[in-house]
């Protein structure tokens, strides 16, 4: 039994359709053994192999696989193979492979170890075949796509800031002595300086999802000829931020027109884009940063106008990360990616708008296409048998 998994005959359209019409059928496809693999033998090596040795997958599963689903079947493909003992059933899903043995192997104690090296004593065998089949398939690189995570993350952030319900009129407590609950002010305190944290957090996440949807969009639509150079495409990638949107019609392709910098919606992220950079970089601008003004005489403070406890504290935060525009960052965020999208052609900004809607994304190497392999959710079923 050494070379009994080696020795397998395919279980081709007819003898399914016979075995489909037996009046036992129910007993033919009974299984009594389910294995489960997950990289003992790589999943693409597994499919190449048995695709060379026994021709395309034919199994009942593939053959009522909905084509139109694409990618998004429960399992992708599977080889239904006969011997004398019974049938062996190869799966795969996209969590792992499965394999159904039917109860006269499991008799002569054939387990998944035998089945794992057995397979893989075979691919010498058939290596040239397996190497042409597997040059024959899209080989696609899976990657984040960092637009889509930045967005998700200031998506959160905000209702993060929603859920806290800020409200300055009505948690303001001008004069802490007339508290009646000592908690009360750093109950209230806390709340703001957790706001304080997400708006800086925000204020400076917003200008790099606009630059990630610029990069996004020159990864995706640069020309061939800069696509296929490295030092072309890192030249291009790396010019300034206001370069890269001004000759984005010159490097990419579907642009209708080119982009006007001087419009109101350049304008008003070049402006969020310089006070990012103040934000990351920690640069000192007593002008902007300023809260109010003191005199001294030796070491005696004259103010120059009394503030409460709250405005010492709570209002100076909030006057430095700017709550009262931080939808207003947004909005003018979301109108430069408007704008942008405005100047390309019709079907291929909504073309566009899907695949940056989308976590994950794949590369193909070879043509330099991008794609959306997958449904943004993954499906998953166990099968459990009674004894």
């Amino acid at each position: 039994m050494k070379s009994f998994f080696i020795n397998l005959q395919p279980l081709n359209k007819d003898d399914l359709i016979q075995k489909l019409r037996s009046e036992e059928s129910d007993k033919k496809f009974r299984f009594s053994e389910h294995w489960i693999l997950k990289n003992e033998i790589k999943p693409v090596d597994l499919y190449c192999y048995l695709y060379a040795k026994y021709g395309s997958p034919k199994g009942l599963l593939t053959l009522m696989r909905n084509k139109e689903l694409g990618s998004a079947n429960l399992i992708q493909w599977d080889w239904m193979l006969k011997s004398d003992l019974g049938t062996l059933h190869i799966q795969g899903h996209n969590f792992r492979t499965e394999v159904f043995v039917t109860h006269n192997l499991e008799t002569d104690c054939l387990k998944l170890d035998d089945f794992i090296e057995q397979i893989k004593s075979d691919f010498k065998n058939y290596g040239k075949e397996i190497s042409n089949i597997k040059k024959s398939l899209e080989k696609w690189t899976e990657f984040v796509n960092p637009f889509f995570i930045i967005k998700a993350t200031i998506n959160q952030n905000f209702s993060k800031l929603e859920e806290l319900q800020l409200d300055l009129s009505q948690d303001k407590i001008s004069n802490i002595f007339e508290l009646e609950d000592e908690h009360k002010w750093i109950e209230i305190t806390n709340k703001y300086y957790f706001a304080t944290g997400l708006i800086h957090g925000l204020r400076s996440m917003l200008p790099v999802m606009a630059e990630s949807f610029i990069n996004c969009l020159i990864f995706i639509l640069c020309k061939p000829e800069i696509k296929s150079s490295s030092r072309l495409y890192e030249a291009v990638i790396r010019q300034q931020i206001d370069i890269r949107i001004q000759s984005l019609h010159l490097n990419c392709n579907y642009f209708t027109s080119p982009i006007d910098y001087s419009s109101e919606e350049c304008r008003e992220f070049h402006t969020l884009m310089n006070e990012r950079n103040d934000i990351l970089h920690g640069n000192i601008n007593v002008k902007k940063q300023s809260f109010g003004e003191v005199y001294f005489n030796r070491d005696m403070a004259i103010y120059d106008t009394y503030q409460d406890h709250w405005e010492k504290s709570i209002g100076i935060l909030m006057q430095s990360v700017k709550l009262d525009t931080i939808y207003q960052d947004l909005k003018v965020v979301e109108k430069f990616i408007e704008y942008i999208l405005s100047k390309l052609d019709p079907q291929v900004s909504d073309n566009l708008k899907n695949l940056l809607d989308k976590a994950y994304l794949g590369f193909n190497t070879k043509t330099g296409r991008i794609g959306i392999l997958f449904s943004d959710h993954f499906a998953d079923f166990k099968l459990k048998f009674k004894d």
